[in-house]
């Protein structure tokens, strides 16, 4: 666990904020060979299910998942993960999980807008090691749970627990904005937004942005 992170990666080479000793941010090593390449998407689903399930408590319901990893409380983020992998013939080898949450940070900088943090919310200091050992405590079930071969539940409850599902509101795509609402995520992981016209479009990471 970092004690403090000024330029730490997030996907697709977002950088991560973090006042020292304030936050977590922390890596996990895990060794996921049963999952095939295809399927890597469901590793993204675990993990980030066990990051909600641990907060949860805390937080309540306002909290979801943003697609494809971001945690969000209401319409702010309070953190997201980055997960790389090393695959060998058709499945993953290891995987690095690199999390970054906001729990006692009480200001950002202004290239952050959206930011929130724990202590925002709920105006009160945690200590960050109890809620370590319970992401990581809840990260552990999800991942027995995949390796247990429950996939279905595990797709079931990360769309579920999803940011903006079965909700209409407004993205842009290719510099063109339209109205859509989320409907699905594939089980590769890939977005899919029913449009206004009734038309299921799907999108990839980055090719898809929110609008608030």
């Amino acid at each position: 666990m970092a004690e403090s992170q000024y330029a730490g990666r997030g996907q697709q080479q977002n950088r991560w904020h973090s006042d020292p000793g304030k936050n977590l941010t922390f890596s996990l090593l895990l060794n996921p060979t049963f999952l095939e390449i295809k399927h890597q998407f469901d590793l993204t689903r675990a993990v980030s299910l066990g990051v909600y399930d641990g907060l949860n408590p805390l937080l309540g319901n306002a909290l979801k998942i943003k697609w494809p990893n971001d945690i969000y409380y209401g319409d702010k983020k309070l953190g997201g993960m980055l997960i790389e992998n090393l695959l060998h013939g058709s499945r993953i080898k290891q995987s690095v999980i690199g999390i970054g949450l906001n729990i006692n940070q009480e200001d950002f900088p202004p290239s952050l807008p959206n930011a929130t943090s724990v202590k925002q919310i709920l105006h009160h200091d945690y200590d960050i090691l109890p809620i370590l050992s319970e992401i990581c405590n809840n990260i552990e079930a999800w991942y027995l749970r995949l390796k247990a071969g429950q996939t279905a539940l595990v797709r079931e409850s990360y769309l579920n627990r999803l940011y903006w599902l079965n909700e209409s509101h407004s993205f842009r795509s290719n510099g063109d904005v339209f109205e859509g609402t989320i409907s699905n995520v594939k089980d590769n992981g890939v977005l899919v937004i029913n449009n206004n016209f009734e038309t299921e479009l799907e999108f990839t990471f980055k090719q898809i942005e929110f609008i608030r």
